[in-house]
């Protein structure tokens, strides 16, 4: 089996001198978790300009659901670029935007007619549903919750708040936008333990949020993440998210679905909220759906998609190349089966991170859907004081072994490897995080 290799102690020396260049052309609005220059990768593996090679449990933040460079995505954009490279869909047509809506209203929740529009980013997707919202209600409120991350654009940041850190210094932001508790049960907000709370949460959107701030029919929409994806990957219960679909109904709002880090077959299913068998009205996806192009797309019931031509248009949205990989990511999942995988090493990932957790005091909760994993670190179990800088030092000691680990919140790592990933690479990542762990523990007690 094949193993991370590190030839040279990252950053190497020509990685060193692109980071210098980097540091002085980009924006220094740009976190790096790690010092990598990419150069190749393939699968579940990268290669950086020195010659280390990386197993990657970050996906590009679930970006690379079917792996680095997919032979069959990379034909797809080879066939592509040969017929048509770009028409702009605010004139013309295009053969790959149409596939693309077809395959994508058969993977996403609801029986009913669907329509979507195409754009570059996540972030855009949402300020798509947003106007949606606004457009067909015509109210003025939105309900988001806190600890979600939607995007940095100016509407959707007004939702995001998994810290004040992207919010600083951009007021004032998009009105009407209210955030709620979200059902974080490990840390829950209302201080109240599950099961035993009969979703507290629920009960003060209903009756602090909906009763004293924001007028239920008044309400456009309610946007939330099934599984909060930045915000340490949250997975609430079940009784939670069907709760948002019963406020929904009751008055009259859009249910609108961010599954922009969880769908794609990330949690064993095309789309998170699967596993809480509620169906939203409006889904956005990015990220994995273009495998690594940008790409984005908002997918609302037609009825609700009723404005007039010109109220919502983009350039460059539904390029014909990147719907073409678009179409091959969703074929390559059915084909080789990777929901199914994402579940079986899902569980597997799980139970050898559950394993770990029995001998490491600073594992405080193991949480996750399929691929989906969050490990949340803590200095002390009982008091659960986050263990940030722990957490930055796990993830920069596994690099150093060859493992690519993201953080998620203030203490988190979130386990997102591509849905490809076999046992026996997981097992060698579970090496890497136990010594790792086991050596920042050992400094703690020092």
């Amino acid at each position: 089996m094949r193993k991370p290799k590190i030839v040279v102690t990252p950053p190497g020396p020509r990685a060193r001198e692109i980071i210098e260049k980097d540091h002085s052309l980009l924006s220094p609005s740009l976190t790096r978790t790690s010092p990598l220059v990419g150069f190749e990768a393939e699968g579940v593996w990268v290669r950086d300009v020195d010659g280390n090679e990386y197993l990657d449990f970050g996906s590009g933040i679930a970006v690379n659901n079917v792996g680095h460079r997919h032979p069959k995505v990379v034909n797809a954009i080879k066939e592509q670029v040969d017929k048509l490279i770009f028409l702009n869909s605010c004139d013309y047509y295009t053969i790959p935007q149409v596939k693309l809506a077809e395959k994508l209203f058969e993977i996403t929740p609801g029986r009913f007619r669907k329509r979507v529009f195409y754009t570059n980013s996540g972030t855009e997707a949402v300020e798509c549903a947003i106007k949606i919202a606004r457009a067909h209600t015509k109210r003025f409120y939105f309900i988001g919750f806190i600890n979600s991350f939607h995007g940095r654009t100016m509407g959707s940041l007004a939702f995001t708040s998994t810290s004040t850190t992207a919010r600083r210094g951009f007021q004032p932001m998009m009105p009407g936008v209210v955030h709620a508790p979200y059902a974080y049960c490990y840390r829950c907000p209302l201080k109240q333990e599950y099961p035993s709370c009969d979703i507290a949460c629920m009960d003060f959107l209903r009756d602090q949020i909906l009763d004293h701030i924001a007028p239920p029919d008044e309400v456009a929409g309610i946007l939330f993440e099934p599984i909060q994806g930045a915000g340490g990957y949250i997975v609430p219960p079940k009784e939670f998210i069907q709760g948002l679909r019963r406020i929904a109904d009751e008055n009259g709002m859009m249910l609108m679905d961010d599954e922009i880090q969880s769908g794609m077959g990330r949690t064993g299913r095309w789309t998170a909220i699967e596993h809480f068998d509620v169906i939203p009205d409006v889904v956005m996806l990015s990220k994995a759906l273009g495998a690594g192009f940008p790409m984005g797309a908002c997918i609302a019931r037609e009825d609700l998609m009723d404005w007039p031509p010109g109220a919502h248009e983009n350039t460059l949205g539904g390029n014909p190349v990147i719907c073409s990989a678009s179409i091959a990511v969703i074929d390559v999942i059915k084909e080789e089966r990777l929901l199914e995988n994402a579940e079986r090493q899902g569980e597997y990932l799980m139970k050898r991170l559950k394993e770990l957790q029995e001998d490491h005091e600073m594992m405080g909760d193991v949480r996750g859907k399929g691929l989906m994993v969050g490990v949340e670190l803590v200095k002390d179990r009982r008091t659960k004081e986050p263990a940030r800088k722990e957490r930055d030092l796990i993830i920069e000691e596994a690099f150093k072994r060859g493992l690519m680990l993201l953080g998620a919140s203030k203490s988190a790592l979130r386990l997102a490897p591509p849905l490809i990933i076999k046992r026996e690479e997981i097992d060698i990542a579970i090496e890497i995080i136990d010594s790792v762990i086991k050596e920042v523990e050992g400094h703690m007690r020092s």
